[in-house]
C-alpha cells in the first residue's frame, strides 16, 4: 500500500485532474458567441463544439474503464493527462471549426481516461474508513469545475480571448503528468491478461451515440430514429456482454446488487435534475434581471463554494452513517431548492437567489460524495474500474438529458426564436416550467437513492473511533 506522502500525491493529482474534465464541459458555454463570430458558424455547428466533448467522453468511459483494469489505471491516467494537455494546446491554436471540434473530441477521450481512473485509484488507495472523505474531496473538485467553469470562461473570454480557456489547462496538465510519473510508484491492475472486448465496445459506442445524439436534437423528429436505433443496439450490447467471456462491461455487477443499480440510477437522476441549473440561472440573471455576464457568474459561484466546503465533511459522514441516508437527504434538499426556483419572478431579490443557490450547494454536497462512496463500496475491488466508469457515464448522460429537457421546454413554450425583451414573459414561464420538471426528477431521485438498501458489510464497514 502507498505511504502517507504517496497517498497525498495521489489525492492531489486526482483532485486537480478531476477539475479539468467538467471545467472543459462548462467553461466553453460562455465562449460560443465569440467562437461563432470568429469562424462565422451557425447554431448547429456551435452545438457540436459542446457536444463533441461530452459525446466522446461518454462513449469512451466504459471501454477505458475496462482497459484500465487490464493494462493498469495509473498507465491510463497518465495517458489521459497527456492527451488532454496536448488537445488543449492544439485547441488554443485551432484554425477552423472542424479542427476545434476534432480537438474537442480528443479532449473528451482524455477526459474519459482521467475521470474513470482517478476515482478508481482513490477508491483503491484509501481504506473504507477514509474513502468517503477522499472521494468527497475529489467530487468537490468535479463539481467546482462544472459550476465555476462558466464564470472562469467568461472572465478569460472577456479579457484574454476564448482560446485561453484551453491554454490555462496546459501548465497544470504538465504538473500533474510529472507528479504522477515521478512520485506515484504503484500500479493498479485487477484483470491483467484478460482479453479486451472490441465488439462490445463498438456496440456500446454506436448505441450511446444514437441515444445521446437523439437527446440533443429533441424535439426534432430526427431524434426518434436515432434514439430507437441506440436503444436497440443497447439491448444488443447487453445481450452480447452477458455471453462474452471477457466483457468490456460486466453485467454481473448489476445482478442481485440493488445497491449498485439504485446508486447509479440516483446519480443519473441527480445530474439530469441539476446540470441545467447554472445554464437557466445564467440566462435568467442576464435577460430578466439585466445583469452583466461577470455579475451573473459571481452570483452563481455561491452554489459551488458551499458544495466545495461541504463535500469532504459529507463524505466523512457517509463513512460513519449509511451512505443511502446521507445521499437521500441531500437529494431531498436539492428537490426543495429546485422547487423554490419554480416561483421565480422578475422581482425576486438577488439575496434570495443566492440563498437558494447555497441551499442547492449543500444538497449537492450531501448527495454526491456519499452516493459515489455507496457505488464504490457496493462492488468488489476487482470491479472498481467498471464502477467508476459507471459514475462518469451517469454524469455524461445526465448532463445531456438535463440540457435536452431545458431546450425541449424552451422550444415548446417559446419556439425557436431569439430571446428578446418582447418575449421575456414566455422565457420566464419556460424557466419556471423547467425547474418544475427538474424538481419532480429530484423527488423520484430520493426514492431511487433510499431504495438501494444497506451498503455496509463487515468487510467495508468503517472502523469505530477509539474511545
Amino acid at each position: 500500500m502507498p505511504g502517507k506522502n504517496e497517498e497525498r500525491t495521489i489525492l492531489a493529482t486526482a483532485t486537480i485532474a478531476s477539475f479539468f474534465v467538467p471545467y472543459l464541459t462548462s467553461s466553453i458555454t460562455v465562449a460560443l458567441p465569440a467562437i461563432g463570430n470568429e469562424f462565422a458558424l451557425d447554431a448547429v455547428t456551435l452545438g457540436w463544439i459542446m457536444s463533441a466533448y461530452v459525446l466522446s467522453t461518454a462513449i469512451c468511459i466504459v471501454p477505458v474503464g475496462r482497459l484500465a483494469d487490464i493494462y493498469g489505471r495509473k498507465r491510463l491516467f497518465i495517458a489521459g493527462i497527456a492527451l488532454l494537455t496536448l488537445s488543449c494546446l492544439l485547441a488554443s491554436f485551432a484554425w477552423s471549426s472542424e479542427a476545434l471540434i476534432a480537438f474537442r473530441a480528443m479532449q473528451g477521450i482524455g477526459g474519459a481516461m482521467i475521470f474513470t481512473t482517478s476515482v478508481a485509484i482513490v477508491a483503491a488507495v484509501f481504506p473504507p474508513e477514509r474513502r468517503g472523505w477522499a472521494l468527497g474531496i475529489t467530487l468537490a473538485s468535479v463539481y467546482s469545475g462544472l459550476s465555476t467553469g462558466p464564470f472562469i470562461g467568461g472572465i478569460l473570454t472577456g479579457f484574454l480571448g476564448w482560446r485561453t480557456i484551453f491554454l490555462v489547462v496546459v501548465p497544470l496538465g504538465l504538473v500533474v503528468f510529472r507528479l504522477t510519473s515521478k512520485r506515484i510508484s504503484e500500479e493498479w491492475i485487477d484483470a491483467e491478461g484478460a482479453r479486451f472486448d472490441l465488439f462490445g465496445s463498438i456496440f456500446y459506442a454506436i448505441a450511446l451515440f444514437g441515444i445521446m445524439y437523439g437527446l440533443t436534437v429533441i424535439p426534432d423528429l430526427r431524434a426518434v430514429p436515432w434514439m430507437v436505433t441506440g436503444a436497440v443496439l443497447l439491448g444488443v450490447f447487453l445481450w452480447w456482454e452477458s455471453r462474452c467471456k471477457s466483457p468490456v462491461f460486466d453485467v454481473a455487477v448489476f445482478k442481485n446488487n440493488v445497491g449498485f443499480t439504485c446508486s447509479n440510477v440516483a446519480a443519473l437522476i441527480n445530474y439530469a435534475a441539476t446540470y441545467a441549473v447554472a445554464f437557466l440561472l445564467s440566462l435568467y440573471l442576464q435577460y430578466t434581471k439585466g445583469l452583466s455576464p461577470e455579475t451573473a457568474g459571481l452570483i452563481l459561484v455561491a452554489q459551488p463554494v458551499i458544495q466545495v466546503l461541504c463535500s469532504p465533511p459529507a463524505g466523512r459522514l457517509s463513512d460513519r452513517i449509511e451512505p443511502r441516508i446521507v445521499a437521500s437527504i441531500g437529494m431531498g434538499v436539492t428537490a426543495c431548492g429546485l422547487s423554490i426556483f419554480v416561483f421565480l419572478t422578475d422581482a425576486t431579490p438577488l439575496w434570495f437567489i443566492i440563498a437558494v443557490l447555497m441551499l442547492l450547494g449543500f444538497g449537492y454536497a450531501l448527495f454526491s460524495s456519499p452516493n459515489t462512496n455507496a457505488i464504490m463500496s457496493s462492488v468488489d475491488r476487482s470491479h472498481y474500474g467498471v464502477a467508476s466508469s459507471m459514475v462518469a457515464t451517469m454524469r455524461a448522460i445526465g448532463q445531456l438529458a438535463s440540457i435536452a429537457i431545458a431546450m425541449m421546454i424552451f422550444s415548446v413554450v417559446m419556439g425557436r426564436v431569439q430571446v428578446t425583451p418582447d418575449i421575456y414573459p414566455q422565457f420566464l414561464s419556460s424557466v419556471k416550467l423547467v425547474f418544475l420538471v427538474l424538481a419532480a426528477l429530484s423527488v423520484i431521485g430520493v426514492y431511487a437513492s433510499y431504495a438501494r438498501g444497506k451498503i455496509r458489510s463487515p468487510e467495508n464497514s468503517p472502523i469505530p473511533d477509539e474511545p
